[in-house]
């Protein structure tokens, strides 16, 4: 028995009617899928963090979260695990066709317009998806979603020109926030946060980075400086209410020197 054929065993006497586990066998598509979520997060962590060690036990904790899926279906009659397999393989090899076909493609950058080409026939010949934007899963993080519309809509001829375009964008979104907060208008100021922060996604997009990766790295980084801060606010034997904003702000500039 090979490793995968392991896992599905114990997955399947995990849901096991008589001699399962009893959370095991009381779960559902709808109740996992948050743990789903949270692994997909976790191995994003390990890798950041780059711990190999954590990265295989979450990659683990992943595939157990598709085989527990695969399991939920096929009590279904709905698809197995094998068919989860088949379905990624055929997928990977109409999607290069420049590796296992005759095309030509000789960068990234023309092998992820060929990959969204790809992707928008295989859609186009689905009746479960009519639209552009259909697709686009809602659970995504509000960020990343945002970069995939925008994608999605580029992919049709619907986007800036360039980087510049969406950084005109995003002056102009800037002026209608300042206009809505200058108003009050706490509707309007949650609207334009709204766009500022879609807009950034798109630029994002233009630049070819991740937006949802750039602001782990803005948060880890805000987390390391404020840390410094906050040590030495307890070095100062000091509290936190005795500093002024100058004083923050000088200690703040300390850390950003420090890194």
């Amino acid at each position: 028995m090979n490793t995968i054929d392991k896992l599905l065993e114990v997955m399947s006497r995990l849901r096991d009617p008589v001699r399962g586990c009893p959370w095991d066998r009381e779960q559902d598509f709808t109740s996992i899928a948050p743990y789903t979520i949270e692994e997909a997060y976790e191995v994003a962590d390990a890798i950041d963090r780059g711990n190999l060690a954590d990265l295989r036990d979450e990659l683990g904790d992943l595939l157990l979260q598709v085989v527990f899926h695969a399991r939920l279906a096929e009590e279904r009659g709905a698809f197995t695990f094998d068919d989860v397999v088949e379905s990624i393989v055929g997928k990977l090899v109409r999607r290069h066709p420049h590796v296992f076909g005759d095309e030509r493609i000789e960068s990234a950058a023309e092998q992820r317009t060929a990959w969204e080409s790809v992707k928008a026939i295989e859609r186009s010949g689905t009746s479960r998806r009519r639209h552009v934007l259909d697709g686009v899963a809602a659970a995504l993080p509000a960020l990343a979603r945002a970069a995939k519309l925008g994608r999605r809509a580029a992919a049709v001829g619907f986007d800036w020109d360039d980087a510049r375009g969406v950084t005109t964008k995003l002056r102009e979104e800037m002026a209608e926030l300042e206009a809505s907060t200058q108003a009050g208008d706490a509707t309007g100021m949650r609207e334009e946060v709204g766009d500022l922060l879609f807009t950034t996604a798109n630029l994002a997009r233009h630049l070819d980075l991740d937006p949802e990766e750039a602001l782990r790295l803005a948060n880890r980084k805000f987390e390391r400086r404020f840390g410094m801060v906050e040590q030495r606010v307890r070095d100062s034997g000091r509290k936190w209410q005795e500093l002024t904003s100058a004083d923050l702000d000088a200690l703040w500039i300390d850390a950003k020197k420090a890194g």
